[in-house]
């Protein structure tokens, strides 16, 4: 994953950021933004994709004291917790269904 930091707000300094990601899109910028938007040091979360052209998303993250590197970082890290135990449990599910009918 290619990602580019760009300049944040001179108000706000290291509390606001706007990430670009190369070769990304909706499918991680919503489920990053649904992870994010719910600390509570988090004032804004939101993404774009520019245009469907371009194979690129702007991720936006305001904060009211934490920087928003950090906030991004922690959210890239819950997000994969999340999609370690979805995995685990998907598993589990499938392995629990091909025993019940394996008869």
């Amino acid at each position: 994953m290619k990602l580019a930091e760009l300049a944040g707000d001179e108000a706000y300094g290291d509390k606001s950021r706007t990430f670009v990601f190369q070769e990304e899109g909706h499918t991680l910028g919503n489920a990053l933004r649904c992870i994010i938007v719910r600390y509570p040091e988090v004032v804004f979360c939101g993404y774009t994709v520019p245009h469907p052209a371009e194979a690129k998303m702007h991720f936006r993250i305001q904060t009211n004291g934490a920087r928003a590197v950090d906030i991004l970082r922690r959210g890239l890290e819950d997000l994969s917790k999340v999609c370690d135990h979805t995995t685990t449990v998907f598993q589990e599910k499938v392995t629990a269904f091909k025993a019940a009918n394996t008869s």
